[in-house]
């Protein structure tokens, strides 16, 4: 299963229920970063020196990150989904699909009902 980084905002309840489906989350506060204001560029840094792959719900930051610093060991962007059950069966889905997520961008998109 993935190596994941979930970056500060993402929700825990994801977290737990990718946990569950066998993926190796470390979070944010869990690596001792919590309420330091560590800017992006610095999340992702982490990330790629502790090959994994950032979740994060902060899209438009990381999109840009993802197309100013292509090297990395993959970028999950997700829209914010109260479904927290829907999102975590989303990326779980979408980490099974992809073989390698080295360098990848991937979007999470919440349904339009």
């Amino acid at each position: 299963m993935a190596r994941l980084y979930a970056d500060e905002q993402f929700p825990r309840v994801v977290v737990n229920l990718l946990r569950a489906l066998g993926h190796d989350i470390l979070t944010v506060q869990e690596a001792g970063k919590a309420n330091q204001r560590i800017p992006d560029e610095d999340v992702l840094a982490f990330a790629i020196a502790d090959n994994r792959t950032v979740l994060t719900i902060n899209r438009s930051d990381f999109i840009r990150l993802h197309n100013s610093q292509p090297r990395h060991a993959g970028i999950i962007v997700c829209t914010e989904d109260l479904n927290r059950q829907r999102l975590a069966t989303q990326i779980h889905e979408a980490i099974t699909n992809t073989v390698d997520l080295t360098n990848k961008l991937i979007r999470i998109n919440r349904p339009s009902n």
